[in-house]
């Protein structure tokens, strides 16, 4: 028997990674907390009523890493900073199933033409899927490798028809105290704000996104719409959006609110700009073998080529 040592191992070092990616042996893991599985497929809890994830069409994207190993789907939904759902990495997928994602609306305001509401049906019709395989790197120097599905952001805010003033984009995910009782144990202000330099936004690597693994999104990925950007540490992709707003200001974000020392406005990966707390050199990559965990950490998170041009000529300490 192997016993843990440590609640941040994470479970694909324990049982083999296969044994994860087996539908069975996943639905029986299901069941083992609690929840009644009534069909085939990954399901949450909406309210009392278990409701099977969506199958999404999805295209392979030339946006996609090649060579590298994907992160299993259990660590992927077992392994996330969600602090609305609790503050250890397992509590999201312990307390998430109670939040309800339809129906769901996302507000578009601040610097628009026309402010709108958009539903999330909408926002699923927009355009194509996209699978596209990302890393994914956490600033307490952790990493995945995800295959995500969505579109480009950008390609929303063009629909939203900003105006030439706005130069920024913010994002505010959902805080509902009844879906949500955690809110009150984390310490953190909410609703969970973050934001973008609209140049940031607009780049196609920054995606809109529904799902992962060929799927809706699980509640305690951000589910039923988020944003990625790949480049930047993961609290920068806010999670359960529930508005979008153009500002022509840099707009406050939740952990550069709570500690503007540690956390930049920008947090773009970079190895060289250490957290206070702990070297960002390195990573530990979720779920590979014990030889592979340890990794150098890449500048801009290996997307150097397609976005460091966003950052000429600025200081990358100072806007860190």
């Amino acid at each position: 028997m192997l016993i843990r040592k440590s609640p941040d191992i994470p479970s694909s070092e324990i049982t083999p990674k296969a044994d994860y990616l087996s539908r069975r042996t996943f639905m029986t893991g299901i069941a083992a907390t609690g929840v009644t599985a009534l069909t085939a497929g990954r399901v949450t809890r909406w309210g009392g009523t278990v409701h099977a994830a969506e199958k999404l069409q999805t295209v392979k994207s030339p946006l996609s890493l090649k060579g590298e190993t994907l992160t299993s789907l259990q660590d992927i939904t077992h392994y996330n900073n969600f602090y609305e759902f609790g503050t250890d990495k397992g509590d999201p997928a312990r307390n998430a199933g109670a939040m309800h994602t339809r129906p769901w609306t996302v507000q578009v305001t601040g610097l628009v033409k026309k402010k709108k509401t958009v539903d999330i049906d909408t926002l699923l019709k927009l355009k194509p899927m996209e699978e596209r395989i990302y890393r994914f790197r956490c600033v307490e120097a952790w990493s995945m490798v995800v295959p995500w599905a969505g579109y480009s952001l950008s390609e929303f805010i063009k629909q939203c028809d900003p105006q030439p003033g706005a130069k920024y984009v913010q994002f505010l995910s959902l805080a509902d105290r009844k879906q949500m009782p955690q809110i009150n144990e984390s310490g953190i202000h909410f609703p969970y704000s973050e934001g973008l330099r609209m140049d940031e936004a607009m780049h196609p690597l920054t995606l809109l996104t529904f799902g992962l693994y060929g799927e809706t999104l699980p509640n305690q990925d951000g589910a039923p719409v988020r944003v990625i950007v790949p480049w930047k540490y993961g609290f920068k992709s806010a999670k359960s959006i529930v508005e979008i707003r153009f500002t022509d200001k840099e707009p406050p974000t939740t952990w550069n609110m709570m500690a503007s020392n540690e956390y930049g406005f920008y947090s773009n990966v970079n190895p060289n700009v250490d957290h206070p707390r702990w070297s960002q050199k390195t990573e530990r990559r979720i779920g590979a073998s014990l030889f592979k965990q340890r990794q150098p950490t890449l500048m801009f998170n290996g997307y150097g080529d397609q976005v460091a041009s966003l950052y000429k000529g600025m200081d990358l300490k100072k806007y860190f």
